[in-house]
């Protein structure tokens, strides 16, 4: 056999091994990676804060998925989205998770004031402060990690909060109020816009945020409200990691 056949032959014989094995490699670690979806209606009194809480993670866990969605809210009645239940639900969260490379997706809805975020669950009352929340997630020990608070204020959390491993996007900033928390709503201005219409299109969170901003700026100008000015902060190395599903 001379020196040519034999490198023809050999290179058929790597394409034959190749095709064979391809099929069983795994695919890479981008198609694979969990977005632990963990959302929390805080407030029980109105039902929208149940209702954006179910419907954002629904939504969430549709474009990203790879990961557990585990949904807290709270009635009238009472509930479990309290503070306690938050730390150990984001613990639990990332016990199952690769905590350099999956993404921890937190999601909170509820009243809020310069001082922090409502809970309410029956008579029980707490509120949750940004130092309170930073040092949740903290010990998670995730390094990556998407926050998105739909409330009143929000924006005091940013401080705390943002770094280029933590995106942070509120429904306000720090000096203004949001729309839209009424009982029997589906949904607060801020998370329709957001969950409910832009994020179910957009490719990336970066894209959703842009769109949700502008529409909640048009309808609280149309209702002659004072603009809430929706924030997102920090999160330089999470939005590369939360690429929606075609």
């Amino acid at each position: 056999m001379t020196s040519k056949s034999w490198v023809t032959r050999f290179g058929a014989l790597l394409i034959a091994f190749a095709l064979t094995v391809a099929p069983s490699v795994p695919p890479a670690y981008a198609d694979s990676r969990k977005v632990s979806v963990v959302p929390f209606g805080l407030f029980g009194d109105q039902s929208v804060f149940r209702s954006e809480a179910t419907g954002a993670a629904k939504i969430v866990a549709d474009r990203f998925g790879h990961g557990p969605v585990d949904v807290q809210y709270n009635s009238k009645k009472g509930g479990k989205a309290t503070i306690e239940t938050l730390a150990t639900s984001l613990q639990t969260a990332a016990k199952g998770m690769d905590a350099e490379n999956d993404v921890l997706f937190l999601i909170l809805t509820t009243h809020g004031s310069p001082a922090g975020l409502a809970v309410k669950a029956g008579r029980l009352t707490q509120m949750l402060t940004p130092p309170n929340l930073a040092e949740m997630l903290t010990r998670t020990g995730v390094r990556h990690k998407a926050v998105v608070i739909s409330a009143c204020y929000s924006g005091v959390f940013i401080p705390h909060l943002a770094s280029p491993d933590a995106l942070v996007i509120t429904a306000a900033d720090a000096d203004h109020p949001s729309f839209g928390c009424q009982d029997g709503a589906k949904w607060t201005y801020f998370g329709d816009a957001f969950f409910n219409v832009a994020l179910r299109k957009a490719k990336s969170v970066k894209d959703a945020f842009a769109v949700a901003r502008e529409l909640v700026l048009k309808r609280e100008l149309r209702e002659r409200f004072v603009p809430s000015n929706p924030q997102m902060a920090g999160g330089a190395n999470v939005e590369p990691l939360l690429v929606a599903r075609p």
